[in-house]
């Protein structure tokens, strides 16, 4: 980072901050209803290098093309670039009372961006460390996430919970975080296991996916829920037996089925490995199933793997990680068997789909942290 800083701006940086990507285990699409979700950080990390700069405009440079922008650090204007990012955690940090000086602003890392892995969120929560920290104040995790994700949610308009952001500031290495997507509250949870990360290599995006029905259709269905008991807050705290009851379309049965089942299984998971158990491969097969019937957010590529990954001596489970409508999957078991067995699932996918996947093995990683000057 400091030899990229040096070719796009020249000198050396004030500060360098990093943040991972992030795998989900279990625990998908309920964060926006009150649930729970089980994630930990990746090995794959992106870096924000930042130093001072001539004129009032911060400059940004990333990539070895050197894409660059330029922003108002104080007041920004969406863009439509990548840079919007880095611009939002500026304005966000200038709102609470910390305005950020013009700065050069490198970035480089290798958390793959559509995969469905959080590249944005490690993007807005290193450019948070690293702002935050060269306007002179020192953030804790919690709050870097907090920035960050209005940073997503509000500036660049997108519509996401908050468990990207707390992922990548708050994990800890060897645990995965409990999240109550509710208020926030989080404990870790041991977690030594290794996890393959599968890309089929379908783009997505949640501007561009069904993301925002589904938050609608779990909208509708906790109000009808509330007409039938008032005192319902959250839609992952319904009882199956009132889904049963209450006069809900097929569909919103559906959405509300898997979002209440969905927070069961992330509660047994945490059970089994705070018990010192593996993670449980039974809860991720439910999972995928109930994504893929439920809430309908697989396709033919993860349905594909997580069947063909579990045909495998010594992987336990599989199911697709992240939003959905493409991106990866992951599988668990023995690292031995996941090791040997990514190369083989890749040549078949190939075959089966015309196009190449990537793939990774990752234990978990600690989350976001200054690496230096």
């Amino acid at each position: 980072m400091r030899e990229r800083f040096a070719r796009a701006f020249g000198g050396v940086p004030h500060t360098i901050w990093s943040a991972p990507g992030r795998v989900n285990l279990i625990g998908e699409h309920v964060d926006y209803a009150g649930g729970e979700v089980l994630p930990i950080a990746i090995a794959a990390r992106t870096c924000v290098a930042v130093g001072p700069v001539a004129g009032s405009y911060s400059h940004v440079s990333a990539g070895r093309r050197r894409q660059r922008g330029a922003f108002d650090p104080v007041r920004p204007s969406r863009s439509g670039s990548w840079w919007d990012y880095v611009a939002g955690v500026s304005r966000e940090l200038a709102q609470r009372g910390t305005p950020v000086p013009p700065l050069a602003i490198a970035v480089a890392g290798d958390v793959p961006p559509g995969a469905g892995l959080s590249s944005s969120a490690a993007l807005c929560v290193a450019a948070a460390g690293a702002l935050s920290h060269a306007a002179g104040s020192r953030l804790g995790a919690a709050e870097l996430a907090d920035v960050a994700h209005r940073a997503e949610a509000d500036f660049v308009e997108v519509p996401c919970g908050i468990m990207d952001q707390r992922a990548s500031a708050l994990c800890r290495a060897g645990h995965a975080l409990h999240l109550q997507c509710r208020d926030a509250a989080v404990d870790h949870v041991p977690f030594l296991e290794s996890i393959l990360i599968f890309d089929t290599a379908e783009p997505r995006a949640l501007r561009a996916s069904r993301y925002e029905e589904r938050r609608r259709e779990t909208d509708e269905a906790l109000v009808i829920l509330r007409s039938m008991e008032p005192g319902l807050e959250w839609l992952a705290d319904a009882a199956l037996e009132l889904l049963d009851r209450a006069p809900l379309t097929g569909v919103l049965r559906a959405r509300a089925r898997h979002v209440v089942t969905e927070t069961r299984r992330v509660r047994d998971a945490v059970r089994a490995l705070a018990a010192g158990e593996p993670l449980p491969g039974a809860l991720l097969l439910e999972s995928h199933a109930s994504l893929r019937d439920d809430y309908e957010c697989s396709t033919c590529a993860l349905d594909w793997f997580v069947a063909e990954a579990v045909r495998r001596d010594g992987i336990t489970g599989a199911r697709l990680t992240g939003a959905g409508w493409g991106g990866c999957a992951i599988a668990t078991g023995e690292r031995e068997a996941l090791d040997s067995a990514a190369p083989a699932l890749a040549n078949e996918f190939r075959q089966a789909f015309g196009r190449s996947a990537r793939w990774w093995l990752t234990a978990a990683e600690e989350g976001a942290r200054e690496e230096g000057p």
